[in-house]
């Protein structure tokens, strides 16, 4: 025990190191093209329901069979990183999604395609759990916010770029080739990581010591933070039972990420039917998506010094605010702003609650089930949001989009304030 207590103690203190930026560089990769992926969908969406290949109706199944992917993925990536180790969750999940992706792009139909994106988004389920995680599980206890606040700053550079990509690619080479672009990346990462090192952590609690040795032994090749360093002195996260995190990760988790993709997946064709070109729609997306990474950057400045809590509930009120006045823009520069800024708020909030608080919520043992779950939730739930997207759309009002943004918001801020834990600066087990 003494000697668990050790090996850990220099876990939670080492400072960084080359294999730790390894690591930190190889999910960071992973998590560009997950946030990308949801972007590449939002445009070839609406170039392809713009060109008549698909129906508004038969892109929003394409938009849900993505969703319904992820949630598959996401949920067996939890189990499977918990029960068989963090590394088999990176083994086949980039080769199913980089292959299938490179298929859709040769889909002779709509229906073929929807079942390329379905495989395709299984395969890339276990990013966005298994991407966080590690990090959040490598990372010394000061650092852990910045380094996982970090990964989301990086991650989503990719939204802005895929849509900068597709402003130039799809009039020019058609929304094919998009598929082509996304998929040989996919395929490259992969190759770059088949020498993935095994959660250290997770070796400990399954007290295969000897192995968390060997890579703890490279983790602090540079020495450790002195305790002078840490306020808290390693105190563990009092952690809430399994079912209260879960309950807690699942309504942050799912009106982050409803919130998010309900915004930014039809924010293309939302200003097609204000009467804006595909063009202009989709390169004013790719402006106000620059607001990925600045939200992302502001969240992950804070959520060390102001606290997990603070940042969390601020950032979702925000986000109802900017959602209703977002309702009420006419103007093409108001649209473009509003956007933006809401944009900020919403990856803030993604900063913090899934790349940072979600992962503290669990011990170590169920941490990827944890998360798994709370993201597979979210992803079901985006697998309903197309169609009533497009059911508001043709049948109601756009306003109503909104509407629902402020509501979920608000829910989120409510549920974390009164009976989330706060995990700042705490030794996770």
């Amino acid at each position: 025990m003494e000697a668990k207590l050790s090996l850990e103690q220099q876990l939670n203190t080492a400072r960084e190191t080359p294999l730790f930026y390894k690591v930190f560089a190889l999910a960071s990769a992973g998590m560009i093209l997950d946030a990308a992926d949801v972007y590449m969908a939002s445009a070839i969406n609406s170039a392809m329901v713009a060109q008549g290949f698909a129906t508004i109706q038969q892109g929003s199944l394409f938009l849900s069979s993505g969703f319904l992917g992820l949630f598959i993925g996401s949920v067996l990536s939890g189990y499977i990183g918990d029960f068989y180790g963090r590394k088999k969750s990176y083994q086949i999940n980039l080769l199913l999604f980089g292959a299938f992706t490179l298929l859709a792009a040769f889909a002779p139909n709509i229906t073929l395609l929807i079942i390329c994106r379905l495989i395709a988004a299984i395969g890339l389920g276990a990013e966005i759990v298994t991407g966080y995680a590690v990090v959040n599980e490598f990372a010394p206890i000061k650092r852990r916010g910045h380094w996982s606040g970090l990964n989301a700053i990086v991650a989503n550079t990719g939204a802005p770029i895929t849509l900068l990509i597709a402003t130039f690619a799809i009039p020019r080479l058609g929304w094919r080739s998009m598929f082509i672009i996304m998929g040989l990346c996919a395929l490259l990462l992969w190759l770059l990581r088949r020498h993935f090192p095994e959660s250290p952590r997770w070796l400990l609690a399954k007290g295969r010591r000897d192995e968390a040795d060997v890579i703890i032994q490279q983790l602090t090749t540079r020495g450790l933070y002195a305790d002078d360093d840490f306020s808290d002195h390693h105190q563990p996260v009092s952690h809430v039972s399994f079912a209260h995190g879960l309950f807690i990760a699942i309504v942050g988790v799912s009106a982050t990420l409803l919130c998010q993709y309900t915004f930014t997946s039809w924010m293309p064709t939302l200003l097609l039917k204000r009467g804006i070109s595909i063009v202009s729609s989709i390169g004013f997306s790719a402006i106000m998506m620059l607001g990925a990474p600045v939200g992302a950057a502001i969240g992950a400045a804070l959520v060390d010094h102001a606290g997990r809590k603070k940042v969390i509930i601020t950032t979702f009120m925000t986000t109802a605010i900017l959602g209703i006045i977002y309702a009420y823009e006419t103007t093409t520069i108001g649209i473009v702003l509003n956007g933006f800024l809401l944009t900020i708020s919403l990856y803030a909030s993604m900063a913090t609650v899934i790349s940072v608080y979600t992962n503290e919520l669990f011990e170590t043992t169920h941490r990827f089930r944890g998360a798994g779950i709370a993201n597979g939730v979210s992803k079901l739930l985006n697998v309903l949001m197309p169609t009533v997207v497009a059911f508001m759309i043709t049948q109601v009002a756009t306003a109503f989009i909104y509407y629902g943004i402020a509501v979920l918001a608000l829910i989120a801020a409510i549920v974390i304030g009164l009976w989330g834990p706060e995990t700042n600066d705490k030794a996770i087990k």
